[in-house]
This record gives C-alpha cells, structure tokens and sequence, in this order.
C-alpha cells in the first residue's frame, strides 16, 4: 500500500465526524508504513464543479469546447489520482440519506465511458484494476445499518454500485452512527468505528 488516496466531502469542518476517521485511517497507515506518498482530495475546499449543458461532452464524448476540455482535463486529473492508488480512503457522511453532492460531482467526473467503463457484449465492464481498495468513512446522525431505517440508506449501496460499476469490488464499509443522539452516542459511534478501522488496517495487505 504505497500510494493512498484521500478523499474528505464533509462540510463541517473540524466538527466532521467523518474527516476525524479519515485521518484516524491515514494515522494507522502510516505507522505500518511511513514511507506510503499520500494524495489529498479536499471536495470542500476546491469542489467539483456539476456537468452542465456546456461541460458534460468532456466526460461523455468528444471535448472540443474550453469549457468541454477544462472539463475533461479535471477528470484525467481525479481519474489518474484514482489509478495510481493502491488504496483509497473516502470519508462519506449521510446527507438526506445519500451522499455530499460534491462527492457526487467526483463520480461524475470519474465514470467516465470508454475510460472508467465501456460497454459490451456481456453489458458494462469495469476498466480499473481490481485490485484498488476502499475504505469507506460512512458518519451518519441515525441508525441505518439495521432496523426499519435500513431502508432509507440510499448511500452505501450507491457508493458500491458507482465503484463496482468501474472495476473496484474490494470495497470496505465502516460506520459511525447515530451521531446525532447526543454527546455520549457520538462518542461511543467514534470509538466503535475506531475500533472497526484498527482491524481492517491490520488486514491490509502490505
């Protein structure tokens, strides 16, 4: 694991849940390996910006105008950030029982056909390696992983299908919820997920 991507879209600043894990991950990385070279990827402080009518052939098809190209030269960007990882670190908190939108706006840019992804004969084939992993932050104000809300969690599956959709299965889930039941719940939901981030980084494969 010597390249570690880092992505944080939370925008709560030091109060965010999720960028506390996060780096609680990277910490624990790079005590097992100090030398790892890790890429930060803040969507808060410099956002994606949405596809529009006047950007989105940069991704979809054949750029040829300065908004197209711009656009397509942020997705090379954020596409060969994503390629050279060997793992990535995504911090995810639950808004309105999905994702940030500016997490929305990375995929946008990095589903990218032909390039991230075609279409064939046996339907849609992923084109990054497999052997990318993930470690996904997901905080979340209630309970989502169990119980009649589970039905409400429309985050973690769409994060699977966006990144089993171009290639990358080895996809690890780790919850912090319900934060939003006061101070003792939230830091109880900390120390459980810090517990849970111990075990898989021990896991990893170095």
């Amino acid at each position: 694991m010597n390249n570690i991507l880092v992505i944080n879209s939370s925008v709560s600043g030091e109060a965010s849940v999720s960028r506390f894990l996060v780096g609680d991950v990277v910490q624990r990385m790079l005590e097992i390996n100090p030398n790892a070279e890790v890429t930060y990827r803040d969507l808060n402080e410099t956002p994606i910006p949405h596809l529009t009518s006047t950007t989105v052939a940069g991704i979809r098809a054949v750029a040829e105008t300065q908004a197209e190209l711009a656009a397509e030269t942020l997705s090379n960007e954020l596409i060969a950030e994503l390629k050279a990882a060997d793992v990535v670190v995504m911090g995810a908190p639950m808004y309105n029982f999905s994702i940030p939108s500016s997490l929305r706006n990375w995929f946008d840019h990095v589903l990218r056909p032909r390039v991230t992804f075609a279409y064939g004969a046996g339907g849609v084939q992923g084109l990054l390696s497999s052997d990318i992993s993930v470690i996904v932050i997901e905080s979340r104000g209630g309970l989502y992983s169990e119980g009649p809300t589970q039905a409400m969690d429309f985050q973690e599956p769409y994060l699977k299908t966006l990144l089993g959709f171009i290639g990358i299965t080895d996809v690890t889930f780790i919850h912090a919820e319900k934060i939003g039941s006061g101070p003792e719940a939230r830091e109880l939901a900390i120390e459980t997920a810090k517990s849970r981030i111990e075990e898989v980084v021990a896991a990893l494969v170095w």
